[in-house]
């Protein structure tokens, strides 16, 4: 059996999808009932429960945007930095291995090589190297608690989309945004994200940070072709002249956009689809919510 904590957001709902096709049992254990930010009530249910592995998917990310987070950095603060620290402390009372949903968001760029970020590569848009998001400031805290946890794989997430629509999906943001911003970017389909982590602990990969997000790298251009393409053509889609002006009228903190390199991932014998193919299949299947 496995614990899954925030399993009513947007990635915990689809682990709780994941988990149920692959018919494995889980406990979506729901802070109402549960205060799992509290390590001792924590330890005591995982020593109740003897779960197999507990997946983290609870945090903040802000609604709709990771502007919000500026005016709610007490939230932002516990749930991205606090909350990992706390769990860390129950699963090692409780000698359990567990999963920590982290975020890409925590760079900026790409590598001097032009290569995407690794594993290896310290964060450049964080708290401690220049003017970041308070998100991306929170998200790189969390890891830092985790740096040297022998128990714990802590997997990346960068702008999640699959075919569904979703106030959280990429997809649907490009398609209700009247202004774009021009940009280059790594992107996890979120079904391929999900299945990737749950395969980290069922091959026993070793523990540690993990990019997942799809091979290569798409620009927002990109995007909005095969948009056009499938879903809307004719629209003309609309973009700001440079990040300046994206955030003079549309922002009020800055966002990361950056590329990551999925190797360590793909060297543990975990495929990730190009991100082309994954971004166009997705349009091509796009759908309501059910």
């Amino acid at each position: 059996m496995i614990y899954l904590l925030g399993g009513s957001g947007y990635v915990g709902q689809a682990y709780q999808v994941l988990l149920t096709q692959k018919g494995i049992p889980f406990r979506n254990l729901k802070r109402s009932e549960v205060n799992y930010a509290d390590p001792a009530v924590l330890t005591a249910a995982l020593r109740a429960d003897k779960p197999a592995f507990l997946i983290n998917a609870a945090g903040y990310t802000g609604k709709p945007n990771v502007d919000a987070c500026e005016w709610h950095k007490t939230d932002c603060l516990l749930g991205n930095a606090v909350l990992p620290g706390r769990i860390r402390e129950a699963c090692q009372l409780a000698g359990l291995p567990w999963g920590h949903v982290s975020s890409g968001c925590i760079y900026t760029g790409a590598r001097n090589d032009g290569q995407g970020f690794r594993e290896s590569d310290p964060p450049n848009f964080c708290f401690r190297t220049n003017h970041c998001s308070f998100y991306s400031g929170t998200k790189a805290l969390g890891e830092e608690l985790l740096n040297d946890c022998d128990n714990c794989y802590v997997w990346r997430l960068r702008i999640p989309f699959n075919e569904v629509a979703s106030p959280r999906n990429y997809l649907s943001k490009l398609l209700n945004y009247s202004r774009l911003l021009q940009a280059t970017n790594s992107l996890s389909h979120l079904d391929d994200f999900v299945d990737a982590c749950l395969h980290c602990w069922e091959r026993r990969l070793p523990f540690g940070l993990y990019n997942v997000v799809n091979t290569g790298a798409i620009t927002t251009r990109e995007i909005v072709e095969l948009l056009q393409r499938y879903l809307t053509p004719g629209r003309a889609y609309d973009f700001f002249t440079d990040e300046a002006e994206f955030m003079a009228v549309a922002a009020k903190t800055p966002r990361s956009n950056c590329i990551l390199d999925n190797g360590k991932l793909r060297a543990g014998g975990i495929a990730m689809r190009d991100v082309h193919e994954a971004v166009e299949t997705a349009i091509r299947s796009w759908r309501d919510a059910a």
